[in-house]
């Protein structure tokens, strides 16, 4: 049975090219959103085994997106997607609850593999 994700970031090329990533390595996208809004409502819908949430989003960013998951499920397994000089936003998810961090811009081979860990705990 493929693991469900949802992807949120507020780019539709970064979306896509994690869509790219994870349908190849067997993963089922059930939902994406495209800010910290949509991910919430889109989490509570679909209900996904794991989530990548971009960190600075507009309208709702992603560490407050994050905390009202986790308050909602606090099983949720949340990888944040960060570009690199964001250090005091990762510290900031990892108190949340974030499960772990991946730095954009993507590379295919750490995404999988980051996953594949938080997956399997």
């Amino acid at each position: 049975m493929a693991i469900k994700v949802m992807i949120v970031d507020d780019s539709l090329f970064m979306r896509k090219m994690l869509r790219d990533i994870l349908t190849e390595e067997g993963y089922e996208i059930t939902a994406e959103a495209s800010d910290g809004e949509e991910a919430v409502a889109n989490y509570r819908e679909s209900l996904p085994d794991l989530v990548t949430m971009d960190i600075v989003m507009p309208n709702k960013g992603g560490i407050e997106a994050l905390q009202e998951i986790m308050a909602y499920d606090a099983s949720a397994r949340v990888v944040m997607c960060s570009a690199i000089g964001q250090e005091a936003l990762t510290t900031a998810a990892t108190e949340a609850g974030a499960k772990a961090f991946i730095l954009k811009p993507f590379n295919p081979e750490l995404v999988t593999r980051v996953l594949r860990e938080v997956v399997q705990g």
